[in-house]
């Protein structure tokens, strides 16, 4: 009876670390830069295009993206007659909305959304990769001035910059 004992603990110990092999194998291989084809290693960002009222928002926003693909670290940066990517923008509008009231109908939290048309070129192979225009916004507190207002610019630069990142390395 000991020895059938000791034989099924031995087959639970095999099985149980030959599901754990199989799961850990499954998970170690996840990589977002195996989406991307091999041929693109680099990628310039030009200065952004600015078609707002909005002073800086320009030079903001194309910081924004470098920022994103230098910390990403897939692709490399270049210049634009070098990189294999090319991402081009234009910042095409600057909205801000009450986001919030309170009972007196009092404005507490302003969003301030920011469109930018965009597109993504794999010079390599002349072709387009994607093209999208995107919105996104940042809230601040309308008491707080134009300093509260700068900040929901940079956040909404920032939504924009991750997002020009996902749909270029990530290839969703």
């Amino acid at each position: 009876m000991a020895s059938k004992s000791r034989e099924f603990k031995c087959v639970c110990f095999f099985s149980m670390m030959l599901m754990l092999l199989i799961t850990m194998a499954g998970c170690g291989f996840y990589s977002f830069s195996g989406s991307m084809a091999p041929h693109l290693k680099t990628i310039a960002i030009p200065l952004f295009e600015n078609r707002t009222a909005e002073f800086n928002i320009a030079e903001d926003m194309t910081d924004a993206v470098v920022a994103a693909f230098n910390q990403d670290n897939t692709l490399k940066i270049a210049e634009r007659g070098n990189a294999d990517v090319l991402i081009e923008g234009s910042i095409v509008q600057l909205d801000d909305r009450a986001g919030a009231f309170d009972q007196t109908e009092t404005v507490q939290d302003m969003k301030v959304y920011v469109t930018v048309q965009l597109k993504c070129t794999d010079q390599t192979k002349r072709e387009t990769l994607w093209q999208e225009r995107l919105t996104h916004f940042g809230s601040y507190d309308p008491g707080a001035g134009p300093e509260g207002r700068k900040d929901g610019i940079v956040e909404a630069i920032e939504k924009v910059s991750q997002d020009v990142l996902n749909k270029t390395v990530a290839n969703w």
